[in-house]
């Protein structure tokens, strides 16, 4: 009798176990990114190089 009820419990215990699967989808996966990307170059000029460039104005 005590083997029947462990043999039952065994197979209930068994039959509540999660299950997981893993599906490929269908459709191909989308990523949608809206960015908005500014920017802004300063350059700033050395006062040394601006006088070069006053003396020498021929080197460009």
């Amino acid at each position: 009798m005590r083997v029947a009820i462990l043999v039952f419990w065994s197979l209930w215990l068994a039959a509540c176990t999660p299950r997981v699967e893993v599906v490929v989808p269908d459709k191909p996966i989308t990523v949608n990114l809206n960015v908005k990307v500014d920017h802004e170059i300063r350059v700033r000029v050395d006062r040394e190089l601006e006088k070069l460039f006053e003396q020498e104005q021929e080197l460009f």
